[in-house]
């Protein structure tokens, strides 16, 4: 709709661009065979498209976005033809940066890992490990499966570790797929 317009408003400035030379040739003496009146027409009927013209161009420019950085699509959350508010976002970006690899760790080995160390990360099909950084330890425990808390279940206690990778390494991981994780001994 806003390229019609578009098209529109082009096709509209150079008909009255064309008119308004027109006028004005005709104005010059010796001859002068237009009215001061039809001179004036013409000029504000270009001043008018030029204005149309801009703001058609304006509108047009506001249903092109970018975004702010490059990123996996990660969720689309609306499709072709669909209505979107103004300022909604139309898909969900996920930065290279921002992929990171969660695990579980059983509340026996919890004690010797920290935030920092380094971690081995296994994908099926791909024969080197990536090496990421333990960023953070969850600080609450998670039962596999959900039990009644005893100290017979307490080995079935787990927390949830996160591993950051550089911007590089993260690209090849693919959010969801699933990797065996080994911490530095």
């Amino acid at each position: 709709m806003e390229k019609a317009a578009l098209d529109q408003a082009k096709a509209s400035l150079t008909f009255s661009e064309k008119d308004f030379e027109r006028q004005e040739q005709l104005a010059l003496p010796p001859t002068a065979v237009t009215t001061v009146r039809d001179f004036q027409l013409a000029r504000s009927a270009r001043d008018q498209d030029r204005q149309r013209l801009a703001q058609a161009e304006w509108n047009f420019s506001q249903k092109h976005q970018t975004a702010p950085q490059a990123g996996l699509v990660f969720d689309t959350l609306y499709r072709e033809g669909e209505w979107v508010d103004a300022g909604h976002p139309v898909v969900v970006l996920l930065p290279p940066e921002d992929i990171e690899v969660r695990a579980f760790v059983p509340e026996a080995e919890i004690g010797r890992i920290h935030p920092g160390d380094q971690v081995q990360v296994f994908v099926d099909g791909v024969t080197e490990p990536f090496t990421g950084t333990l960023r953070y330890i969850f600080p609450e425990a998670e039962y596999t499966p959900p039990v009644i808390y005893s100290e017979e279940s307490r080995g079935k206690l787990v927390f949830m570790v996160e591993v950051d990778f550089d911007r590089e390494t993260a690209a090849k991981l693919h959010p969801g797929q699933p990797v065996d994780v080994e911490f530095g001994r």
